[in-house]
C-alpha cells in the first residue's frame, strides 16, 4: 500500500458527520481490510465526475435499526467515499428492502438496480435465507442468476455477507450461505465479498463486543454498527483503487 493510500484509509472515519461522533461511542478501530477490486467502479473514478453506487440489499440495507436515516451504512458509505474522492460526485443510492432476500431481491435487479445505470453494486443477502432456512441450492442458483444480470450489464459486484447476529447463529447450517457468497465471490468474475462476519470476529478480537454492533433485537446493526461497516467498505473500496488513481486532499 502506498503512503497516500495509507492516509487515506486512515483518514476515512474523519469523513463521518462530526455530530453523529460526538453525540454516541461509534468509532471504530482501524482495522487492515482487504482491498475490494472493482473495474467498473475503477474506471469511474478514473473518468471523473459522478460514480454512482447501489446498496441493494435486505434491513441491513435499508437501515433497520439505526436511528436516523443518515445512519444507515450505505448514507454513511456516501459520505466516506466522497471525502475520500475529492472531486468526484459520489452518490450511494439505499435500494434495501427488509424481509427479503435472494428470492424477492431478484425480481427487483432491473427496476431497483439496473434502471440506475450504477457503477459499482453492493448486494447484501443471506441473512433472511438463514432465518428463513431457504434451500441453499435454490439460495445459489437465484446468486448466480442475479450476478449474471449484473455481469451482462458490465457492472461489478461487492458481495456482504451476514452478521454475527445471536438470531442468525441459532439457525442450523446458517454458515451455508456466507460459503455460498465466498464461493461465488471467488470463482465469478467481476466479484468481490465484503466480508462482515470476518470484520465482527476482527473487532470483538479489539475488545469491541458483537452485541455492542447490535440492537436489542438481537439481529440488525445498531448506529456503531452501521458505522463499522461503512469504515471498512470504504476502507477497502479505496485500496482496491488502482496505484495512482487518488489524489489525496491537501
Amino acid at each position: 500500500m502506498t503512503g497516500r493510500r495509507v492516509l487515506l484509509a486512515l483518514g476515512l472515519a474523519a469523513a463521518l458527520p462530526r455530530a453523529s461522533r460526538a453525540a454516541s461511542a461509534e468509532s471504530c478501530p482501524v482495522l487492515p481490510q482487504p482491498a475490494l477490486r472493482a473495474s467498473s467502479f475503477a474506471a469511474a473514478v478514473a473518468r471523473g465526475g459522478e460514480v454512482k453506487v447501489v446498496a441493494f440489499g435486505s434491513s441491513s440495507t435499508a437501515g433497520a435499526g439505526a436511528s436516523l436515516p443518515w445512519r444507515a451504512y450505505p448514507a454513511r458509505l456516501q459520505s466516506l467515499l466522497r471525502e475520500a474522492l475529492p472531486g468526484h460526485a459520489v452518490t450511494v443510492m439505499n435500494r434495501g428492502a427488509g424481509g427479503e432476500d435472494a428470492v424477492q431481491m431478484i425480481g427487483r435487479i432491473d427496476r431497483d438496480v439496473l434502471s440506475e445505470s450504477p457503477d459499482l453494486v453492493i448486494w447484501q443477502l443471506g441473512a433472511n435465507a438463514a432465518l428463513r432456512g431457504l434451500d441453499p441450492q435454490t439460495f445459489r442458483r437465484l446468486l448466480l442468476e442475479g450476478l449474471a444480470r449484473f455481469r451482462q450489464a458490465r457492472v461489478d459486484v461487492v458481495l456482504m455477507d451476514n452478521q454475527r447476529a445471536p438470531r442468525i447463529a441459532a439457525r442450523p447450517g446458517h454458515g451455508v450461505y456466507d460459503a455460498i457468497l465466498a464461493e461465488a465471490a471467488a470463482t465469478q468474475p467481476g466479484v468481490a465479498l465484503f466480508r462482515r462476519g470476518a470484520l465482527m470476529d476482527a473487532l470483538a478480537a479489539k475488545g469491541v463486543a458483537p452485541d455492542s454492533l447490535l440492537v436489542s433485537d438481537g439481529l440488525h446493526h445498531n448506529d456503531r454498527g452501521y458505522a463499522c461497516v461503512s469504515e471498512a467498505l470504504a476502507r477497502g473500496l479505496v485500496e482496491g483503487l488502482p496505484s495512482g488513481t487518488l489524489r489525496l486532499r491537501r
